[in-house]
């Protein structure tokens, strides 16, 4: 499979300038990719103002999101400020059929208010796109592995965030962890640039291998460009050689048995 992580600084509050911003990059990706992905709320910035901001499912960036999938023929997956009965941060996988498949994020990050301001989803989310497996989730969710631990159910960890400068480290870490103890693929995608609350983000999107070792990283581009620049990343997933790690190293046979209490 072929991937590419869109990378790039959300206008704040201004849902038509960044479904303009990315219908862009979108359209310079090449045409050989299945599966796109873009920020946490990258129609919006993260912000707490959801009462202002919320669209419905049968709103314009939902309904934008199907209108690229059918159009380009793949997959296309972010997280949008959504009003369903409450506000949730919910992430919206939409194939080429039209036919979305949405987790809301489990984890709310208290320390910005976000538990305040949405309700937190109560269901693990794992979608199919062809053989693979691919497991949903939202920036904080990576902090918690109980949630995220693959009982041999997914192949990829897709993860969509607004993940602080000032905690880069936590997240480069925190993707190779998830990797090496799920023994699967993790392909996170994180925004750039200063939000409308003042907030610096670096991105430091990346796909890490179930040995956490980067495959496709944004540290290059980061490194040729400014950091306010966008940036696409690709990476081709080889699900026969994930199965085959595991196969040979089976240690997922040795996981203890849980089961999460919503």
């Amino acid at each position: 499979m072929r991937i590419a992580l869109v990378q790039a600084a959300p206008a704040w509050h201004d849902p038509a300038a960044n479904r303009e911003l990315f219908e862009q990059m979108i359209g310079t990706i090449d045409q050989d990719v299945d599966l796109v992905v873009l920020p946490e709320m990258f129609s919006t910035g993260f912000t707490m103002s959801s009462s202002e901001v919320a669209e419905t499912m049968a709103g314009e960036t939902v309904a934008w999101l199907r209108g690229q999938a059918i159009q380009r023929d793949l997959t296309i997956v972010g997280s949008v400020v959504i009003e369903d009965g409450a506000y949730f941060n919910r992430l919206v996988w939409m194939p080429p059929d039209g036919r979305a498949t949405t987790y809301d994020k489990r984890h709310l990050f208290r320390m910005a208010g976000e538990h305040e301001h949405y309700a937190a989803g109560s269901k693990r989310v794992v979608v199919t796109i062809g053989s693979w497996r691919v497991c949903l989730s939202v920036c904080y969710d990576l902090r918690f592995p109980v949630w995220l631990r693959c009982r041999n159910d997914y192949d990829l960890l897709l993860c969509v965030a607004n993940w602080p400068a000032a905690r880069q480290t936590a997240w480069d870490a925190l993707l190779r962890g998830r990797a090496v103890e799920n023994q699967c693929y993790v392909a996170a995608v994180n925004r750039i640039g200063t939000d409308g609350n003042g907030i610096e983000y670096r991105g430091g999107s990346a796909v890490c291998d179930w040995n956490g070792v980067a495959v496709a990283s944004a540290e290059e581009a980061e490194r040729a460009e400014r950091a306010d620049d966008p940036a696409v990343l690709y990476a081709s997933l080889d699900l026969d050689a994930v199965r085959a790690f595991r196969q040979g190293f089976p240690a997922w046979r040795d996981a203890d048995e849980f089961r999460v209490v919503s």
